[in-house]
């Protein structure tokens, strides 16, 4: 059974960074709600969720991917290219001991977890405002004992890879090509988010459906065109704070570990 590592929304997540976005206004008791929704979601999904609290002084908490990217042999601790979330890893990486070994990506590298897209053995991963060369080089040598293959490539316009550009089957990446080069994906099958709808690119795969927001109709009728198994969420408070449906789980198989 995949577990899924959360955390909850942090009640200054009013506070959160932002970088494409202006600031708006954040329910904190709606934000609440849809991310309870959200994990509810993932159990029907058949993941078992691992939660960890909230926490009070650091609003970004709840987007707990970034802190992590967790592999079959190793669980590779970020350090955030915000500063301000940097302090969040320390908890994510207590919970995640009892699951696989760590490694850490350290000063003056900075990676994101919302930055690296896994496909089978390879990793795309985005060059952004938040994940620098020296943490991708970092990566790239955590990972070559596995016999991973690692792909660097460049963001634009947006806050990561993810924002830009994710798996919504075995084969099929969901791609706003404003953002991203479609080349690099060579060899899938693409499918392009409505251009009317340029956050529309993230979803989240597990067991073979597509946890999905419900603020893309456009390209949500894409993605049924194409045969694509949905669930439909509601993320539109977390949204107010870049945050998105990978953003908000760590996504991993326990390889027989059930601490």
């Amino acid at each position: 059974m995949p577990v899924a590592l959360t955390r909850g929304v942090s009640r200054s997540i009013g506070r959160c960074e932002l970088t494409h976005l202006a600031r708006e206004t954040i329910d904190v008791g709606l934000a609440v709600r849809q991310h309870h929704a959200y994990e509810a979601c993932l159990e029907s999904l058949g993941c078992r969720i691992l939660p960890l609290p909230p926490e009070p002084d650091l609003p970004d908490a709840v987007f707990v991917e970034d802190t992590a990217v967790v592999l079959d042999e190793t669980a590779v601790i970020t350090r955030p290219g915000a500063e301000s979330r940097r302090p969040e890893t320390g908890r994510v990486a207590e919970a995640l001991k009892s699951f696989r070994p760590l490694s850490f990506i350290s000063d003056p590298g900075t990676l994101d977890g919302g930055d690296v897209l896994r496909i089978g053995r390879e990793l795309f991963i985005g060059r952004s405002a938040r994940s620098n060369p020296e943490g991708i080089r970092q990566m790239r040598l955590q990972l070559e004992p596995f016999g991973y293959s690692i792909r660097e490539m460049p963001v634009k316009g947006c806050l990561h890879l993810k924002s830009a550009v994710t798996l919504v089957s075995e084969q099929t990446v969901l791609i706003n090509a404003d953002w991203l080069d479609a080349r690099y994906f060579n060899g899938l099958e693409i499918l392009e988010a409505d251009p009317g709808e340029p956050y529309a690119a993230n979803a989240l795969l597990i067991n073979g459906t597509a946890v999905y927001s419900q603020a893309y109709p456009a390209t949500r009728r894409r993605l049924e065109k194409q045969g694509i198994p949905l669930a439909i969420v509601d993320v539109s408070e977390l949204a107010k704070a870049e945050g998105a449906v990978t953003c908000c789980s760590i996504i991993f198989d326990t390889n027989g570990a059930d601490p």
